[in-house]
């Protein structure tokens, strides 16, 4: 999956920017209060978008 288009999702779902790392971007959800890391790469894994969306607390559901 794309980056911005992941970026777009979770922000769709509650999740703001909490910070900027040096290699990975901290991402948390409102909702749950969980936080995640996402990497800078134009591409995600699939299986990493759904690992960062349990992690956040919600599942991905691929539109």
């Amino acid at each position: 999956m794309k980056r911005n288009k992941f970026l777009k999702y979770l922000n769709d779902n509650d999740c703001v920017l909490l910070r900027e790392g040096g290699r990975h971007s901290v991402f948390y959800n409102i909702k749950t209060g969980r936080t995640s890391t996402v990497p800078r790469h134009s591409e995600i894994n699939d299986f990493l978008v759904k690992k960062i969306c349990k992690d956040l607390g919600f599942e991905f559901k691929n539109k």
